[in-house]
């Protein structure tokens, strides 16, 4: 787990962190906070119990929440305190800034770079955590594509299924209309209007199954650029469930389309005598 010594700025930088358990860590002692997430992830990080960090013996004195962001995998302490422990002077490994606007951005940045007095690398912390997560993102990315795939395979062929069963079952309803004077794009409209609403139907289903299952789920993974577990938190956007239902209704067009042809190819006479 990441253990961050910070000074009193941390919490005006982070103006989104809050204690939702406990309290904050004394300066000048040998106590430290916890993220939630880092918190439900493991255990032994509970307020009133102990981490031992070198050869002390750290109690645990307070939980904090941070918006679902990176924070919550962390342990904060006293950073003059954690140099001391690991005999580390005063150096510092990052330095965080909260600038006045994104736009001030290009200019603070030119203002380091060009110093010669100084080494470092300024990057926005966005694009910090996008480059420490591209290994588990491309990972992930290519599962959920994959699996997403072999998925949508499976559902294509079981909308055909369905359908060609639909128009088995009523090859004499549909002669009768075809009888009746209803010509045969008449009848592939309303096969493929069939199968889209189910699948429609279908779509919204699984979309209010998956934001009651995963919107807000917590879990861990390895951070393979640091080698340190990283919480994160899923999130169900309306964004993603308007591409799922609207991925669902291709599905269900394509799977109703061959068995529409079919119908409307059927002979009259052939449909009338089927049962």
């Amino acid at each position: 787990m990441p253990l961050r010594g910070v000074e009193a700025g941390a919490f005006q930088v982070r103006d989104n962190l809050k204690i939702i358990e406990g309290r904050k860590f004394d300066w000048g002692k040998n106590e430290v906070i916890v993220g939630r997430g880092a918190a439900r992830e493991f255990a032994g990080l509970q307020v009133g119990s102990n981490i031992k960090v070198g050869r002390y013996e750290w109690p645990v004195v307070g939980i904090f929440s941070a918006d679902g962001g990176a924070a919550e995998s962390e342990i904060w302490t006293d950073a003059r305190v954690l140099q001391a422990a690991y005999n580390r002077g005063d150096s510092f490994q990052s330095v965080s800034v909260k600038l006045n606007s994104p736009g001030a951005f290009q200019a603070f940045k030119d203002a380091l770079t060009s110093n010669p007095q100084l080494n470092v690398q300024v990057i926005r912390q966005t694009d910090y955590y996008t480059q420490q997560s591209q290994a588990i993102t491309r990972l992930v990315t290519t599962l959920g594509f994959a699996i997403a795939f072999l998925m949508a395979v499976g559902a294509v062929f079981g909308a055909l299924n369905t359908m060609y069963s639909a128009v088995a079952v009523r090859s004499r309803e549909i002669g009768t209309l075809r009888a009746l004077g209803f010509g045969g794009g008449a009848v592939v409209v309303s096969l493929l209007l069939e199968s889209l609403l189910l699948a429609l139907v279908g779509g919204l289903i699984g979309g209010g199954l998956a934001y009651a299952a995963f919107n807000n789920f917590h879990t861990s993974t390895m951070n393979f650029q640091s080698f340190s577990q990283l919480t994160f938190a899923f999130r169900v956007t309306p964004a993603l469930l308007v591409r799922g239902i609207t991925w669902a209704a291709v599905i269900g067009l394509i799977g109703g389309l061959f068995p529409a042809i079919r119908a409307a190819r059927l002979p009259i006479t052939v449909a009338l005598r089927e049962l």
